[in-house]
């Protein structure tokens, strides 16, 4: 019976990782996108800021989309602001995503968002 009790400890300890605070916690703001130099050398700047709005610290990952002119998905990745390191309420983290991104003349609009929050 201990055996199974510790196993079952064991299994969901990793569900502990997860914070209390959920998506509609964290804000995005002053999200802005550009690209500089040309051609092959193009750069993709994806910069803005995380806000924790929760009670506890906690990481949150944003999911950025570039879409075409029709608004069909031509690239999207997600990546933690924060890397794994908690952020504390209130606290407020830049980010620059746009390292993820390969440039496409395509891409005319870009959305963000929160797409998971947890606890390191």
């Amino acid at each position: 019976m201990k055996t199974l009790l510790a196993s079952a400890v064991l299994l969901l300890a990793p569900l502990a990782a997860h914070a209390a605070c959920a998506p509609t916690d964290f804000a995005i703001q002053d999200f802005k996108v550009a690209a500089s130099g040309a051609g092959m050398g193009t750069r993709m700047m994806m910069k803005g800021q995380v806000v924790n709005h929760c009670a506890e610290a906690a990481a949150a990952q944003i999911t950025i989309a570039a879409k075409d002119a029709n608004g069909n998905v031509i690239q999207e990745k997600k990546g933690w602001p924060a890397g794994t390191t908690n952020i504390a309420p209130g606290q407020t983290v830049d980010f620059d995503l746009g390292r993820l991104f390969r440039y496409s003349s395509d891409m005319a609009t870009y959305t963000v968002s929160i797409a998971s929050v947890r606890t390191w």
